[in-house]
C-alpha cells in the first residue's frame, strides 16, 4: 500500500501540523498520531515534522497508510455505491489528470462529523495507475463544480505550481440577491479569518492580519434589481473569497446565509435554498503536454432547477474575461 500526497491549501497556511491532522483526522486516537509523527512516517517536503511546525501553502505532506484508510469495504476501500458515485462525476480525463463535477452537500475532504467526503472515495479513480489520485485544490462542501486530481505525485507538485500562479483561470457562476449595481467590477480587499457570531468566518480587515484577496466580476443576466446571474473570476484563492467579496460589495449570494443573504426579495421554487455558487471552468495549459485545457461542469442539480424557475440558459459557454490578463 502506497503512501498519499497531499498539496497543503491556501485556507490552510500557517495552521499547525498537529492541528491539522487533528481537523483531518479526528478518528486517529492521540497516542496513534503522535506515535506516527515521532517514528518519521509522516514527512513534509520529504522531512521529518514536529506536530508544532506550521504548514505553509504548497508544501507536500506525505500521508502514510494506516492513516488514510478506514473500515475497508470491497476491493477498492469504499462501498460499490460510492465506487459507482465517485465514477459518475468524471467529466475529463488524460495521462496525468482527472477532473470531476463535485455535487453540493459533500465535502472535498473528512473532518469533524464528516463521514463522506471526495478523498475518502478516490481509491476508486484509480483506473490502472498505482497511485490513488491526488487533490490539487478544494471546493466547499456547499460549493458545486470542477474538482481537480492528479494522478501522480510528480503531477500534483506541478498543478500545485499551476494553482498557485496567475496562468490558471478559475470561473464561477453564482446568483446572487440583490443584483449588482455596476454590470462589472473588480472587488479588491484584505480578508482574514475572524471569530464571529457562529464560528469562524472571513471578513475584511485593515489591521494586517489578512492576505489581499482580488476579484473580478461580470453580470451575465438580471432578474429585475433584486436578483442576478453573475460570472466570477477570482484572482487570488482565498477562503470563502468570492462570498465575502459579493457579500462586502452588496449582493450576497442566493442562499448564502452565512454572508448576508436573506430571503424574502425574490419569488424562488419550493423547497430549502441552498448555496448558489458553481466552480464553472478551468482553463490552464497541462503541465506535461503544454496544450490548452479548457474544463467545463454542468450546473449542480440544486442550482439547475433554480435556473429553469427563472428561464435561464445554463448553456453560455462565453468568457466576459476574455481580455482581461
Amino acid at each position: 500500500m502506497t503512501d498519499e500526497s497531499i498539496i497543503i491549501a491556501d485556507a490552510d497556511d500557517g495552521q499547525r501540523l498537529d492541528r491539522w491532522l487533528k481537523k483531518n483526522y479526528p478518528e486517529i486516537p492521540f497516542g496513534q498520531m503522535q506515535k506516527i509523527l515521532r517514528t518519521g512516517q509522516l514527512r513534509v517536503d520529504g522531512k521529518r515534522a514536529k506536530g508544532e511546525a506550521r504548514l505553509s501553502a504548497g508544501q507536500i505532506l506525505r500521508i502514510p497508510p494506516q492513516l488514510r484508510l478506514g473500515p475497508v469495504k470491497g476491493k477498492a476501500g469504499i462501498s460499490e455505491k460510492d465506487e459507482a458515485f465517485i465514477k459518475s462525476l468524471v467529466i475529463y480525463q488524460d495521462e496525468g489528470i482527472i477532473a470531476i463535477n463535485k455535487p453540493s452537500g459533500i465535502a472535498t475532504q473528512g473532518g469533524s462529523k464528516v463521514n463522506k467526503h471526495i478523498d475518502g472515495m478516490l481509491d476508486a479513480l484509480r483506473f490502472g495507475y498505482d497511485e490513488r489520485p491526488h487533490l490539487v485544490h478544494r471546493l466547499d462542501k456547499d460549493t458545486s463544480g470542477v474538482l481537480l486530481l492528479a494522478r501522480t505525485t510528480r503531477m500534483a507538485r506541478a498543478l500545485g505550481d499551476v494553482f498557485r500562479g496567475r496562468e490558471i483561470r478559475k470561473y464561477y457562476w453564482a446568483l446572487t440577491s440583490p443584483a449588482p449595481i455596476e454590470d462589472e467590477g473588480r472587488i479588491k480587499s484584505v480578508i482574514a479569518k475572524v471569530e464571529g457570531r457562529g464560528g469562524e468566518r472571513m471578513m475584511g480587515v485593515s489591521d494586517g492580519s489578512g492576505k489581499m484577496a482580488l476579484t473580478f466580476y461580470a453580470v451575465r443576466e438580471r432578474i429585475g434589481d433584486n436578483l442576478a446571474w453573475v460570472d466570477f473570476w477570482p484572482r487570488t484563492g482565498r477562503t470563502h473569497q468570492i462570498r465575502v467579496h459579493a457579500s462586502e460589495s452588496g449582493f450576497p449570494l442566493l442562499g448564502d446565509y452565512k454572508y448576508g443573504y436573506e430571503d424574502g426579495l425574490v419569488d424562488l421554487p419550493e423547497g430549502k435554498i441552498g448555496l448558489h455558487l458553481h466552480a464553472r471552468r478551468l482553463i490552464f495549459e497541462h503541465p506535461q503536454t503544454g496544450r490548452k485545457i479548457d474544463i467545463i461542469a454542468p450546473l449542480d442539480q440544486g442550482m439547475r432547477k433554480t435556473f429553469r424557475f427563472f428561464g435561464l440558459s445554463a448553456d453560455d459557454k462565453s468568457d466576459p474575461f476574455a481580455d482581461i490578463e
